[in-house]
């Protein structure tokens, strides 16, 4: 009978790897907005999103609320790692008629208790802000806005329940005339556990009580919280596992000691977990089993036992020096005889055993929860490995080796992917709370620096009107004859008069030259669509540098070796020449280069026209088979490759390494072109709006040291706040005035981040990516030598997607004032456009896209715009220029 009883409170292995999976399991329908409202493990968020880092520093008050009695402390921390920490404290003992009373009353007692503390020690008047210990189950919807759910631990003071009962103090306090005192931070005793035991080096992220009752907290990405809005960082999750098995799921592990524990409880049914694990109800369990054996004469043969049908005979120290001591069986003798027992040598034994089974199991069910949550952890945080420190408080940990070691060596066993140190926690309460309220006044005071910091660039509606405003005005200067010379957007007529419209057949060449790689295709247009053949072939760094005669030569043998491999070398193919440069254009197949860009510098080409020079380098070459019939920038072979997918297609979008639009304008509003009937494309190099200082005001510090560094400076101003090639800069100089103002790693020098284009724009991209964990953003930052904490790497978060949010903003506003423009001179109440779209910002970036949309929807909402994605562009649609100009053309004429 001994046996049974013992081996019914003995949980192998197996099992407790499957209460590790169901408190999984609960844990998950406790995180879900679904199924939250009926999950026992209430996965309770603490709004508590940060550890300290020891920098915290002042005077802070605590107010504990306990079982019998309220504890108030002052607690100074240094701010030097908080290695001393000084504190003075005093109990108040709480009358038993209190804990059934009003809520009131409750906290008029709490609110006096304050103010006698205060006057004892002589700070009636100090500022204190003040840290809340409430160990009840709360609704948190802020750190100091917490409604209670339900009393417990024999409190049921009325008109509470569904209460904040930090306003309930702080209405007490303010009754005080304490009007200096002022409740920043609710929390429950075991968030205080962690927040202490982060003290020790590295901050502990979970933390376990092991006491008269049981609870665990965790550090939990935020992002996985669906009950707050909050999606960044981390937050610390309250499980409230207490609970756990109220729905039945330990049903299988209950004993008959359990159900008559239960029965017997003020709470039938209710902290199931908790009352096999919770040290309140350990001696519970040993009575019953007890009672039990004794019934079926295995022990106290000739005792009278009636003694042990009383509740609370065995009390938690009897039992824990039943076990630990060295003279266990003598304790057991002793305890059992003040009981007015007669226990034999045999029965001291077998209490011992009993004791130490029932210690045992409530070691490797704490254990069994704890790996659940450092699972979890591990999984969320897409480790391999996790490392952690475990912060652990309560009776049968401090007192109790046995409970210590099981629970040190089940957890490893279960979590085998985590390396988990337990750390002894220091009066968690108490220095926890203050340190909790220390933490959140210090993230409150950086919030608002970093706030500061980047007003400049977060941008109101009126910003961006006034930016759309200004656009379409730089745009009418551009088209004007008389103004277009100073005008900052150029507005460069390119001479295609026509989208495609999906009768253009035939076959085509295209040449793609805008870097060191260009390419040679062919492009067949058929009633079945767009069939392509490419080659790529590399300009040698001696050619790119060297006469212009050199490079063109070059590109012509390369066409020739192209046309060879394909046979198509007795043909005359009429060809596309997408040409990446700055140019200005004089016809559709005429264009002069302005200047080289991206390491060319070839002799002889600056102010010639290109297709001159491709069609002299052609006759050198004795190739007579080339008929140039367009030249055209990146830009509107994006429009022209989307435009053969739809016809609504009239403008062209550009936003990657740099960024560039153009549009169908109407002829009769472009004053630099002879002619007013039918449409143009305007190549808009709207780059440069703004370098004629209309945007000064939206140029921030930032910008203004990136544009510094840049090899034009003073050029390309808009293309510097939007464009990929500039993005990653001007992140890298906020987080150096970050660290400056010692609001990011922690100040220290960050020598890497010093250097130009360290930062990269797609780490923006990554960066940003939703569901990214914050263990893989930090690892991003280690990469760059940046040793960054959690809160760092949200703040590194925040910049990025200010300044992508910018751009794409900005670039919506530009764009409004592009589909407006076109809107108001088709005469047009309502227009849908299509906008063809290329680029790596655009295309890459998880969010910019959908940033653009929005915002141009909210500043064009007469404008029905579609965004399509460009395929080749600068292929296909050189090719597709040269289709239409060829189907626009006379029978007998050239383009």
């Amino acid at each position: 009978q001994v046996k049974r009883a013992l081996l019914a409170l003995t949980l192998p292995l197996e099992t407790l790897q499957a209460v590790k999976g169901r408190m999984l399991q609960a844990m998950l329908k406790g995180l879900s907005r679904q199924t939250h409202e009926h999950a026992n493990v209430r996965m309770l968020p603490t709004y508590i999103c940060s550890t300290p880092d020891g920098t915290e520093k002042g005077d802070f008050l605590v107010v504990e609320l306990c079982q019998s009695h309220v504890r108030i402390l002052w607690v100074n921390l240094p701010g030097n790692g908080n290695k001393s920490i000084q504190e003075i404290y005093r109990t108040f003992n709480m009358p038993e008629d209190i804990m059934k009373d009003t809520g009131e009353a409750l906290f008029d007692f709490i609110a006096e208790c304050v103010q006698q503390f205060l006057s004892g020690i002589g700070s009636t008047q100090q500022n204190f802000s003040l840290g809340f210990i409430f160990p009840f189950r709360c609704r948190q919807a802020q750190l100091d806005k917490a409604e209670l759910i339900s009393w417990a631990k024999e409190f049921s003071c009325s008109g509470v329940e569904g209460k904040d009962v930090v306003q309930l103090l702080q209405a007490a306090i303010n009754k005080q005339e304490l009007y200096h005192v002022n409740v920043i931070a609710l929390m429950n005793d075991t968030v205080g556990t962690m927040m202490t035991c982060s003290l020790e080096g590295k901050p502990c992220e979970v933390a376990l009580v092991a006491d008269k009752g049981t609870n665990c907290c965790f550090m939990a990405e935020a992002r996985l919280v669906e009950m707050v809005e909050e999606t960044s960082g981390q937050m610390c999750i309250n499980t409230e596992w207490g609970c756990f098995g109220d729905d039945g799921t330990l049903s299988d592990i209950l004993t008959p000691y359990d159900e008559n524990v239960d029965q017997e409880s003020s709470s039938p049914g209710e902290k199931r977990f908790e009352k096999m694990v919770g040290s309140l109800y350990l001696g519970e369990i040993i009575r019953h089993v007890l009672i039990s054996l004794a019934a079926e004469k295995e022990l106290f043969i000739g005792s009278n036992v009636v003694v042990l049908r009383t509740k609370g005979v065995f009390k938690i120290q009897q039992i824990l020096e039943i076990i630990e001591s060295e003279q266990g069986t003598a304790e057991a003798k002793a305890a059992l005889e003040a009981l007015g027992l007669h226990p034999s040598e045999q029965d001291c034994c077998r209490v011992q055993q009993v004791c130490r089974v029932v210690v045992s199991r409530a070691a490797a069910l704490s254990a069994a929860g704890l790996s659940a949550v450092l699972s979890y952890m591990c999984q969320s945080r897409m480790l391999e490995q996790l490392a952690v420190s475990v912060a652990v408080d309560g009776e049968l940990y401090h007192y109790c080796s046995r409970f210590k070691e099981i629970l040190q060596n089940v957890t490893e066993l279960l979590a085998p992917e985590c390396i988990v140190t337990l750390v002894p926690s220091v009066d968690g309460n108490g220095r926890g709370a203050a340190i909790v309220t220390a933490v959140s006044l210090r993230l409150a005071a950086q919030r608002q620096e970093v706030n500061q910091l980047l007003a400049p660039l977060r941008l109101s509606r009126a910003d961006l009107e006034r930016v759309q405003a200004l656009m379409r005005q730089e745009m009418e200067l551009g088209l004007d004859q008389e103004t277009n010379a100073t005008a900052s957007v150029r507005m460069l007529p390119t001479y295609v008069r026509g989208t495609p419209n999906g009768t253009e057949r035939g076959e085509f060449l295209a040449l793609d030259l805008g870097g060191t790689n260009f390419r040679v295709l062919v492009v067949h247009v058929s009633e079945d669509g767009i069939r392509m053949a490419n080659q790529i072939y590399v300009i040698p760094t001696a050619i790119m540098q060297g006469t212009g005669e050199a490079l063109f030569d070059h590109i012509i043998e390369c066409i020739m070796d192209f046309q060879q491999k394909q046979g198509l070398m007795e043909q005359v193919l009429p060809l596309g020449f997408t040409f990446s440069f700055p140019c200005q254009q004089m016809g559709l197949d005429k264009a002069v280069l302005l200047n080289w860009t991206k390491g060319f510098s070839a002799s002889g080409c600056v102010g010639q026209d290109v297709v001159q020079l491709l069609r002299e380098a052609a006759q050198r070459k004795q190739h007579l088979g080339l008929e140039v019939v367009a030249v055209v920038n990146d830009t509107v072979g994006t429009m022209m490759s989307c435009g053969y997918d739809d016809p609504k297609c009239e403008i062209g979008l550009i936003v990657g390494t740099g960024t560039n639009a153009c549009y169908m304008e109407e002829m009769c509003n472009v004053g630099t072109v002879e002619g007013d009937q039918g449409r143009m494309c305007i190549n808009m190099e709207w780059g440069a709006f703004g370098d004629n200082g209309c945007l000064d005001d939206f140029f921030t510090l930032f910008d203004q040291l990136v544009d510094e560094k840049t090899i034009n400076a003073g050029k390309q101003r808009f293309e510097k706040l939007i464009s990929g090639m500039y993005l990653g800069e001007i992140v890298r100089h906020i987080l150096l005035a970050l660290v400056e103002k010692q609001l990011l790693f922690r100040g220290k020098p960050c020598p890497k981040l010093q250097t130009k284009d360290i930062f990269q724009t797609k780490f923006l991209s990554i960066i940003e990516t939703d569901g990214l964990a914050l263990k893989q953003l930090q690892t991003i930052l280690q990469d760059l030598e940046l040793e960054a904490s959690s809160e760092d790497s949200m703040v590194v978060r925040e910049v990025c997607q200010t300044v992508s949010l910018r751009a794409a903003q900005l670039c919506a506003a530009s764009l409004a004032a592009v589909v407006e423009k076109m809107r108001e001179s088709r005469g047009l109440a309502q227009l849908a456009v299509t906008v063809g779209v290329d680029g790596t910002l655009y295309k890459m970036h998880p969010h910019f896209s959908h940033r653009l949309q929005e915002t141009l929807r909210d500043l064009a909402p007469n404008c029905t715009v579609t965004f399509l994605l460009s395929e080749d562009g600068s292929g296909k649609g050189a090719a597709l220029v040269a289709a239409v100009a060829c189907h626009r053309a006379e029978p007998k004429g050239g383009p």
